[in-house]
């Protein structure tokens, strides 16, 4: 019964959260199909535009028109009344299939390494200003909450906020913490980091990283020195490398997905700031450019507000109110 509440609850955040953008992308499709009785070239290329100033992001967009038109054409749909319908699903399909229905709702697996129970490590990355240590916090309680010993990195050791902002999470969600303090070296940090949860037998160890540097050339060398550190402690850490999005941005996402996926191995993604955007549609676009899974999204700033990315709830409370 308090899952059933909780699920409850989460779905109406969601709701809530995905407002703007609802309102935002009904309105425009509205408008473009007003007065208009089929499906035709006219209604795609409105529809597209409405896509893309809805942040979905070109390519995604021209892939979503293509699916329609074969659908309409397959299934000879031309009545307007039934975009939204078609449009709903194919955007689904989409998304899902970079978010099979089987996967595990993020439950930290067990790691061992010859024999021995080792910490799942992530490494998370993304710039100043998303909400990168905000979503670590998060998680670290998401994790305690799920009975898990948690160690939190500060290896954005370029700024003093940052250091600060994440020992303050620790202290919130009542995980342990390290630090070497302000510029000392961030690999160094990873790799003490992953050694002490390691040797102390942690379940979880997650550390931060610095969210600007000048060049994407710097970028890459000093994301993948920090990755190498800690496989040096423990093969195979990290185990994920969580790239952080602020939804509110839009395209700038993208941007920087781009820039973060050519620096380094991600396999996950969490989207922040869905709340107070209209840019929503981001989401659809960064999955699937990119092909990686978004595992978290923000619908709020309370500290259960970091959302497991569910595909289908989603769509459905994204496009409320359409049947199918």
């Amino acid at each position: 019964m308090l899952n059933f509440f909780k699920k409850k609850e989460n779905k109406d955040k969601l709701n809530k959260g995905l407002e703007r953008t609802r309102k935002g992308f009904f309105a425009k499709l509205g408008r473009a199909i007003a007065g208009r009785g089929k499906i035709d070239m006219d209604v795609l290329d409105e529809l597209e535009e409405v896509l893309i100033s809805s942040d979905v992001g070109v390519k995604t967009t021209v892939k979503i028109i293509e699916r329609i038109e074969k659908r309409a054409a397959k299934d000879k749909y031309t009545s307007t009344n039934e975009l939204d319908f078609i449009l709903k699903d194919e955007i689904q399909n989409m998304i899902l299939e970079n978010h099979p229905e089987s996967r595990d709702y993020y439950q930290i697996p067990d790691v061992e390494l010859e024999g021995k129970k080792v910490p799942y490590v992530i490494m998370v990355v993304g710039v100043n200003g998303v909400g990168k240590t905000t979503t670590i916090g998060k998680l670290a309680n998401r994790f305690t909450q799920q009975g898990k010993k948690v160690l939190l990195g500060a290896g954005d050791t370029f700024r003093a906020a940052a250091v600060d902002q994440l020992k303050l999470w620790a202290d919130r969600v009542g995980t342990d913490f390290y630090s070497k303090g302000m510029n000392t070296d961030p690999s160094a940090v990873a790799f003490e980091t992953v050694q002490k949860g390691y040797d102390e037998g942690y379940d979880v160890v997650i550390v931060d990283t610095a969210g600007r540097l000048q060049t994407k050339k710097n970028l890459m060398l000093e994301l993948g020195k920090i990755k190498r550190s800690m496989g040096k402690v423990q093969e195979g850490a990290p185990h994920e490398v969580l790239l952080v999005l602020d939804a509110s941005t839009g395209q700038n996402a993208i941007s920087q997905a781009t820039a973060f996926t050519e620096a380094t191995e991600v396999s996950a993604m969490a989207l922040t700031k869905l709340d107070g955007t209209a840019k929503g549609g981001v989401v659809i676009g960064v999955s699937d450019m990119f092909k990686i899974p978004v595992k978290f999204i923000g619908v709020g700033e309370g500290i259960e507000d970091l959302q497991v990315f569910d595909p289908k709830e989603f769509i459905d409370s994204m496009f409320e109110g359409v049947k199918g």
